[in-house]
């Protein structure tokens, strides 16, 4: 039976491979936020990861994993951007032919940054609008063309890689009661939950999602995952369905979920420019957000926010800081 879960030794292991290939992200205290909020507020900051997301652990974490056959036979994936620069990162490094599916969402910035890290090695194929669609095509093309797909969240290595995350956080930070982690797939909050929870088993961890895509919400009351209809977001890395495959583990063990407008998106990525000289994408603002918002649960005690990455389109970017000079 195949395992999607991984466990505290499957995040050590991962650590280990990882250490040198990636960076050790920084976490700080945020005296604005704890301004604004009157709780201790500490930040990891992945947007200054290689890439600009975390993503690029649960990837090369998997990609150094492929056997011989897998990688002769080339990888297929498909990404809102972030994931697929990891994958593309990996192919290059290790010779072999990716086939990339991105949606019409994804931005441009993002676009770039995967042709640029793949090179020779990545096909870059822009499908539908949403990651749904994306992912559909992906499946398709690996089935027919008998390569391996390399899920952005549904696979034990990339939901290890993305617990090293948290398990560089508790260890820097290990008087953190709470977290507040952006949830869509759910790859990274499920590895995060695994790795901090092994530390210090009370903590709270909290899912945080955009209201544009209300997949997660509904398979919470419902019991299980149904399809929705999306909206557009500046949270692009947020989109597509709740994982199946992960459903159950993250129903058991989250503590909630926290939805976000995108009025309060925009507000926590204007935020972190402004007081902390950042540039953070809607995915990455979302904890933030929050916290700015009053919706996050008051907790005691220090509460960490995953920042998760930084690939804003440039033009959104802008637009905000236009908009609110």
């Amino acid at each position: 039976m195949t395992r999607f879960v991984p466990d505290i030794t499957d995040v050590l292991l991962a650590a280990r491979f990882l250490d040198g290939k990636i960076r050790k992200t920084p976490c700080e205290m945020s005296p604005a936020l704890e301004q604004r909020t009157g709780r201790q507020v500490a930040l990891k900051w992945e947007n200054q990861q290689i890439c600009a997301s975390f993503k690029v652990r649960g990837a090369l974490n998997k990609m150094f994993s492929l056997t011989e056959k897998e990688k002769e036979a080339g990888v297929i994936t498909a990404s809102s951007g972030n994931h697929a620069q990891g994958v593309a990162m990996a192919a290059s490094m290790l010779g072999v032919r990716a086939v990339i599916c991105v949606p019409g969402t994804c931005p441009e910035t993002k676009r770039n940054a995967i042709r640029a890290r793949g090179g020779e090695w990545v096909d870059l194929k822009v499908i539908g609008h949403f990651y749904d669609e994306a992912e559909l095509e992906a499946k398709r093309l690996c089935s027919e063309k008998r390569m391996t797909y390399v899920s952005a969240f549904e696979d034990l290595h990339v939901a290890a890689g993305q617990g090293t995350l948290g398990l560089e956080f508790i260890m820097d930070m290990p008087d953190i009661t709470t977290l507040l982690v952006p949830i869509s797939g759910a790859g990274l909050i499920t590895g995060v939950m695994v790795a901090a929870r092994a530390l210090r088993p009370d903590i709270a961890v909290w899912g945080v999602y955009a209201k544009a895509n209300p997949s997660w919400p509904r398979a919470w009351s419902l019991g299980k995952v149904v399809p929705v209809e999306e909206e557009e977001t500046l949270a692009d890395a947020l989109s597509g369905a709740a994982s199946s495959e992960l459903f159950g583990f993250v129903r058991e063990n989250l503590n909630g979920l926290i939805e976000i407008t995108e009025e309060e998106m925009a507000e926590a990525i204007l935020f972190l420019h402004r007081e902390h000289h950042q540039v953070v994408e809607g995915a990455g603002a979302i904890g933030v957000a929050a916290l700015l918002s009053g919706k996050a649960p008051e907790a005691e005690g220090k509460t960490g926010v995953v920042i998760s990455g930084g690939n804003i389109d440039e033009k959104k970017l802008l637009e905000l800081l236009r908009n609110n000079s």
